[in-house]
């Protein structure tokens, strides 16, 4: 490409006494030929840029969503151009400060010009370009936000304070997945449908966890929502609720799925009525460590019956009752073995308390329920499931 004029049609918006602003459309493939990456690195000791290097896992993610049947990217980029870019109104300004005024943004480009001197610097959204750059699509528009500057300093400042908003909780986030159907990241996407049952759990008026899980608009709940999601992804790995999933999609009978967890956890509270509904501060069974270890022995009891349909509340209430007298989980100590003893609240939700709690309670689980023939491979597998995790 020869040098040239690209000419887009822009709002210009001034912000206060001095900030002006242009906001435009333009494909995202045709960007990095007028703007390149200002990456961070040091030279002679100083430091100059402040990009960071690209993810490619996250580009490769973004790429997909690009490729996908209707993608859509809202957030603007944000460019910084520096004077040789010129805005023309449409019209005059009648002797008149205009805040708003609707013309012709020109940017030059130079195919011959090093990254170092074309006439703008991404200042965010990097990524979402590197993945429009590689998608295999013929064209992909783009919102711009851009402003002038010839000051570095003033493009650090901006990427600065773009970079440094609070992200959302991800509390929050898994609680609005149920309600999204659009392609998501690939770690959202798996977890959409372990959040539908959770919010199903906490939601139906039928359910022993009406309203105790903590979600961003469930304040009041006891039961961390990050711990009800590992005990969900568990059981659909190769659990009880694995049994009605659907392989093509990760999904499966939400129905069936759902009745299981009703039916464990109504037994879990019958027959632990005194640790039940307190804060994990004053009962393990309601803490993280607590819920994904009670999950693994839902998933045992689920095979010791195996049968197709979802055990019974009476079927995990009888297999449940037998360890009362071994679960220490508002008081006392735990007895893990020799040297091994651990008061009751000194359980943290950690991926090592979790092994040693999940492994006790499923010894103990065989050794007064248990036949001999399950006994291998639901400890193998309890155990590979927690340290997956």
């Amino acid at each position: 490409m020869a040098k040239t004029v690209l000419s887009v049609p822009a709002i210009e918006v001034r912000q206060g006494k001095d900030r002006v602003l242009y906001s435009f459309a333009i494909d995202g493939k045709r960007v990095p030929s007028f703007a390149a990456i200002s990456r961070v690195k040091r030279s002679d000791g100083q430091l100059e840029g402040y990009q960071r290097p690209e993810v490619l896992s996250h580009i490769a993610e973004i790429r997909q969503y690009i490729e996908s049947a209707s993608p859509m990217i809202p957030n603007a980029i944000v460019l910084a151009f520096d004077k040789r870019v010129t805005f023309v109104p449409s019209s005059a300004a009648n002797g008149k400060r205009q805040t708003i005024r609707v013309g012709m943004l020109h940017i030059p480009v130079d195919a011959s010009l090093p990254d170092t001197q074309k006439p703008g610097f991404v200042v965010d959204g990097q990524q979402r370009l590197a993945a429009i750059r590689d998608a295999r699509v013929d064209a992909f528009p783009v919102c711009v936000t851009a402003f002038v500057t010839e000051n570095v300093a003033e493009q650090v400042e901006q990427f600065i304070l773009v970079n440094s908003t609070k992200p959302l909780q991800k509390g929050l986030i898994y609680e609005l997945l149920p309600g999204t159907i659009a392609r998501l990241p690939t770690i959202l996407e798996r977890r959409r449908f372990p959040a539908h049952l959770l919010d199903r759990l906490n939601s139906t008026s039928a359910s022993p966890l009406k309203g105790m899980i903590q979600t961003p608009t469930t304040t009041t709940g006891v039961i961390k929502d990050t711990s009800i999601l590992r005990m969900i992804e568990n059981s659909l790995s190769d659990g009880l609720l694995y049994r009605f999933r659907d392989p093509a999609d990760g999904k499966g009978d939400a129905d069936q799925m759902v009745a299981g967890l009703h039916n464990f956890f109504s037994a879990v509270r019958n027959v632990f009525p005194r640790a039940w509904g307190l804060p994990p501060r004053r009962s393990r069974l309601m803490h993280g460590a607590g819920i994904v270890s009670l999950g693994l022995l839902m998933d045992a009891i689920a095979e010791r019956k195996r049968r197709k349909n979802v055990p019974s509340q009476s079927d995990f209430e009888g297999d449940l009752s037998p360890l009362v007298d071994v679960c220490r989980w508002t008081d006392g100590y735990w007895d893990f073995g020799p040297g091994q003893k651990r008061r009751w609240n000194e359980i943290q939700n950690t991926g090592k308390d979790i092994q040693l709690l999940s492994n006790y309670l499923l010894v103990q689980y065989k050794a007064l329920v248990w036949n001999k023939d399950g006994e291998i491979a639901v400890i193998r597998d309890s155990r590979r499931k927690v340290m997956a995790n």
